[in-house]
């Protein structure tokens, strides 16, 4: 009796563990799918000709260079990073920081993987290859439900945004990365456990 009730705790646990990354996932991808930037650029282009099947098929070509990347970091630099991550995290905490303050602005997608990415793949890493994947998955989730939004938007001829709502929510999106940056920070000196 005793072994199926740690078996339905450990499973608990990993539920709670897989909700939590898949959301850091979703709204971190959020915060980096609604700023402007080239993949932004091609959805609206695009959508402006081939409609809103035009938002599934950025996001589909954006999340394959994104595997690619994924696959690197876990096959060559995860190894190297754990060595070091009382330093990545504290790196990691001030580019989200950063990131969170230059969501206002046009953030630059290799500059996000190079830096922030890659900190928060090898943190799921720790956990498991299964945590890292599914944060993976909430963050492609975010970029194919919002060039979707978009590219719907464009279709259907009127803006399901206005240019204040987008601005409040590319706001929220700064306030988030910047609030999870300063988590980030505690966790790596030890504040945050």
């Amino acid at each position: 009796m005793l072994d199926i009730i740690q078996a339905a705790e450990a499973l608990s646990g990993s539920i709670a563990t897989i909700a939590m990354t898949f959301s850091i996932g979703l709204t971190v991808g959020l915060t980096g799918a609604i700023a402007p930037g080239p993949t932004l650029l091609a959805t609206v282009n695009s959508s402006l000709k081939d409609g809103w099947l035009a938002g599934p098929k950025v996001a589909a070509g954006h999340a394959l260079i994104e595997i690619v990347i994924f696959l690197l970091i876990v096959k060559g630099l995860a190894v190297t990073m754990q060595q070091y991550s009382r330093s990545i995290a504290l790196m990691g905490g001030l580019a989200l920081i950063a990131f969170g303050i230059l969501t206002m602005r046009n953030p630059y997608f290799w500059i996000w993987w190079l830096s922030i990415g890659s900190v928060l793949i090898v943190s799921g890493l720790e956990a498991g290859l299964i945590v890292a994947a599914i944060f993976m998955i909430g963050h492609w989730s975010a970029d194919f439900g919002w060039y979707l939004l978009v590219s719907s938007s464009l279709e259907r001829g009127r803006g399901l945004l206005s240019p204040e709502n987008y601005r409040r929510i590319l706001g929220l999106c700064g306030i988030f990365l910047i609030l999870f940056g300063i988590y980030y920070l505690g966790s790596g000196i030890g504040v945050v456990g």
